[in-house]
């Protein structure tokens, strides 16, 4: 049969049925990012306003100390400083009492510019600032500041929203003519005297207050808005804070700072406890001594008293032996023996308790003929390793001993070795 014949007489294949094409199941890029898109969208949102509120507040930020001659942000003053160091006015920062006194000391009239934010100077340093010029303008004083320099002005509040004319005859408030409207107040007492208040706001209270005292003046604003930088052009404040620190060719500018506070270190245990602390805590020791005393002392002299039974000596070797075995400790058990024997054989040698090892040794050796190292490892050197070895080295130990008695023994009188 052919082939062919064979091929056209089989019976016809069924073709396998062909499965369907499969479905990847890695994601393409585009079907990646439409699946993230949200979260994308959201973190660069959160980055967005992250940069923003960043800016805003490195733009407001304070740069410094309020009204530091430094800081051109919108609490500080340079913008002042600036415009005074241009009109030809020598202004010198200070950050510690010492140093606004040595400036003082170079200048011939200087003005005192001072602003203690955090309070650091006391009343009697306060009071020694007030002294070293003749001219000084304090802004924004606090209690302490006000109870040292005019104990007559006290708080008033905040002032309307309306501007304020000058209101008094001080040539530095007369020429800024209005203030801007708001800010701190002071008032003056009924019965003070040498106080003049300027820019009244209508219920007694003032924006500025002067205090002239032996050709000394201390002017006193009560807003530090007249000398930042970003309220310094509203009405008349920056004609008013120009007219206070220029009048004179020198300007110290005094910004109080840590430095200024008292280095006094940390307060002790005693500075700390209250004063009950230490008189009970003497008494208490008292009363301690006191007590040892009474509970420590004898009663009598110590008696001595027999034991109510009797332990045979044989018990209490036996009990000894015993705990050797238990524990192993073969060699404390032999150097137990070894102790008594030595003491044995010097008493039987005629060497006192007190003799030496090798003494005991060589007269051992004399006395019963044996070699000087075989006593010695009998009474010293061996070591038993095991139990039939201990009980072989105590017969060693007992029959040196026997040996040593009948060498030192003398034979009975009348009794002749033939």
């Amino acid at each position: 049969m052919t082939p062919a014949t064979n091929a056209a007489t089989a019976p016809a294949m069924t073709p396998a049925p062909v499965a369907p094409d499969a479905v990847s199941s890695t994601p393409t890029l585009r079907a990646a990012l439409r699946r993230s898109g949200f979260w994308v969208a959201a973190g660069a949102g959160a980055l967005l306003v992250a940069i923003i509120a960043t800016a805003v507040a490195g733009g407001s930020a304070s740069g410094g100390p309020p009204l530091a001659a430094d800081n051109a942000a919108q609490a500080g003053a340079r913008a002042l400083v600036e415009v005074l160091r241009n009109q030809g006015v020598d202004v010198t920062l200070a950050g510690t009492l010492e140093e606004a006194t040595a400036a003082a000391a170079r200048s011939t009239d200087p003005t005192l510019f001072y602003f203690d934010a955090d309070g650091y100077l006391t009343r009697d340093r306060v009071t020694r600032m007030a002294g070293l010029v003749s001219r000084t303008v304090v802004v924004d004083p606090d209690f302490g500041t006000l109870q040292a320099l005019a104990p007559g002005v006290g708080f008033g509040g905040l002032a309307a929203s309306a501007s304020r004319a000058a209101g008094c005859d001080i040539p530095s408030a007369v020429k800024a003519g209005r203030l801007s409207p708001g800010g701190k107040t002071l008032t003056i007492a009924a019965d003070a005297s040498g106080l003049t208040g300027c820019f009244p706001t209508g219920r007694g209270a003032f924006a500025l207050v002067a205090r002239r005292d032996q050709g000394r003046t201390i002017t006193l604003v009560a807003d530090t808005a007249v000398f930042s930088n970003d309220t310094i052009t509203r009405n008349g404040n920056a004609a008013l804070a120009l007219n206070l620190l220029g009048s004179s060719g020198d300007l110290i500018w005094y910004l109080p700072t840590l430095a200024d506070v008292a280095r006094t270190g940390p307060p002790s245990l005693g500075e700390l406890t209250p004063g009950w602390v230490t008189p009970t805590l003497v008494l208490l020791v008292v009363v301690a001594l006191a007590a040892m005393v009474w509970r420590g002392r004898r009663f009598g002299p110590l008696v001595a008293e027999n034991l109510p039974v009797t332990v045979r000596a044989s018990e209490t070797v036996e009990g000894r032996a015993r705990l050797y075995a238990r524990s192993g400790a073969r060699l404390r058990a032999v150097d137990a023996l070894r102790v008594g024997a030595l003491q044995r054989l010097a008493g039987k040698v005629g060497l006192s308790r007190l003799a030496g090892l090798d003494e005991v040794i060589l007269a051992v050796a004399a006395a019963t003929g044996r070699a000087p190292g075989d006593v010695r490892a009998t009474l010293v050197d061996a070591v038993p390793a095991g139990d039939r070895d201990l009980i072989a080295l105590s017969d060693q130990i007992q029959d040196l001993e026997r040996a040593t008695a009948r060498a030192t023994t003398s034979p009975p009188p009348g009794r002749m070795d033939l």
